[in-house]
């Protein structure tokens, strides 16, 4: 019989000490923050970068399809602009119509780490995104959908795709199928991965080494982390107390009961079948013009896979505020989370932040049918602020899509320990372990938690 044992720990009992250890690094084997900004300036200067409006009529290889009158790619791939039929609550307390992107393929957001000086590295990279307002920000290792490492844009290969293709050579750290935004995208997921090797990579000059705590430095900066590589860095473990208000069985359960309290119901339409909205010679807009709206660009980037495209997009109509109210109960932080449907969502609803709006959206509508906690966040008392930055969402399918996120820190008076229907008090731990498995913590969320690990370190650094 062989000596061989072939059951193993459940879990890396030593990565979150490792992980802390990285986080609190301001300094990596590429040099401290001069360095960084240094070399993120020659990463811009060093490409063209430009993006104009063009008309749909000048769209090339996307066109409104002859049969249906989507908005559709040649190759079929890519993604397609439809229309969305949408009804939430039974009988359906709200309906509407909306255009929406239907993207059933799933891509690979991967971020490739390595030990280097006794310290966990993770490789980001310097990308542009046509959507993004600084169009560079810093990106995941590889950040790409089936069709882009497919080949279908005839573009040049993916680097590093071949760590997440097969993630056998090296060891995962971190990985799940995640949902992304459910107002805009139908049933959207993504592969959100996490890999550590052990063999030299020499990084590309677009690719830089950086700590944990200096990329939680860097998410203080306005436009500079982007979406992707917020909501991978989400999937990472972090180290917390074992106590909360809720027991997780008690929060598993909260959870399928709002599952099971939510009906939503969703119709695909063809484009032009979507009531309310009026399509022009650049633009797809709302009546009243509000929501957001698509539009067509065309993009030159001399470091993508393909050096220029043209592309439709969605605008939001307004920055946004996506904020979670955070308290401490008995010493263990918290925050208060919403059960929030959404009808591009594969399961109904999801774990989002306690506010997540866009005011100009409901600017005329009395406070009362305002979402609750808005008047908290929208204009908060310095001294409760414990994160405030502006982030902008997916670059390649959404134009200048920016919210201010916070963390904020409330009282009981503000909000009680039993808060109003839909609501949960979750400790950082609890939230944290979620967004380790698909469909529950939605991507605004995990971009919330990120930053506020980001925070929590930080202040550990200053203490």
């Amino acid at each position: 019989m062989s000596d061989r044992t072939l059951t193993r720990p459940r879990a890396d009992a030593g990565l979150p000490a490792r992980l802390a250890r990285s986080a609190a690094a301001r300094h990596g084997v590429a040099g401290g923050a001069d360095d960084f900004h240094t070399w993120f300036g020659e990463r811009r200067a060093a490409t063209r970068f430009a993006v104009d409006r063009i008309r749909f009529d000048d769209l090339d290889g996307w066109s409104f399809h002859s049969g249906t009158g989507n908005l559709v790619h040649r190759s079929g791939r890519f993604f397609s602009v439809e229309g969305l039929r949408a009804g939430i609550g039974d009988p359906a307390s709200a309906r509407w119509e909306q255009p929406v992107i239907h993207q059933p393929e799933i891509g690979i957001l991967g971020i490739i780490a390595r030990e280097l000086d006794g310290v966990l590295h993770f490789l980001m990279q310097a990308k542009m995104e046509p959507g993004n307002p600084n169009l560079l920000q810093l990106s995941p290792t590889v950040q790409a959908t089936r069709s882009n490492y497919t080949g279908v844009h005839w573009g040049a290969a993916v680097r590093y795709l071949e760590h997440f293709a097969d993630p056998g050579r090296g060891r995962v750290l971190s990985d799940v199928l995640q949902s992304e935004h459910g107002s805009w995208f139908y049933r959207k997921r993504n592969r959100n991965m996490i890999v550590e090797v052990f063999d030299e990579i020499a990084p590309h000059p677009d690719f830089r080494w950086l700590t944990l705590g200096q990329i939680a430095e860097l998410t203080h900066h306005d436009h500079l982390v982007n979406m992707d590589a917020r909501s991978v860095l989400a999937g990472l473990p972090v180290a917390g107390t074992p106590r909360a208000l809720h027991a997780d069985t008690d929060l598993l359960s909260w959870i399928a009961a709002m599952r099971s309290a939510h009906t939503v119901r969703t119709e695909r339409l063809r484009l032009p079948e979507v009531s309310g909205w009026t399509r022009g010679p650049s633009s797809i807009d709302q009546a009243d013009g509000r929501y957001f709206r698509v539009v067509a660009v065309a993009v030159q980037a001399g470091n993508r896979e393909v050096a220029q495209w043209t592309q439709p997009l969605f605008e939001p109509r307004g920055e946004g505020i996506v904020a979670f109210l955070a308290r401490e109960i008995e010493g263990v932080p918290h925050v208060l989370v919403q059960a929030r449907p959404e009808p591009g969502f594969l399961d109904t609803v999801e774990i989002g932040p306690t506010v997540q709006h866009t005011p100009s959206n409901s600017a005329h509508l009395p406070p009362a049918e305002r979402p609750p906690f808005l008047d908290l966040v929208s204009a908060p008392d310095p001294a409760r602020v414990r994160y405030s930055a502006l982030h902008s969402e997916e670059g390649g399918r959404f134009l200048n899509a920016v919210s201010r996120y916070l963390v904020i820190q409330a009282d009981d008076e503000q909000v009680p320990q039993v808060p109003p229907f839909g609501f949960r008090w979750v400790s950082h731990g609890q939230l944290s372990e979620l967004a380790r498995h698909g469909h529950y913590v939605s991507v605004q969320a995990r971009t919330l938690l990120t930053c506020l690990n980001a925070a929590t370190a930080l202040a550990g650094q200053a203490r």
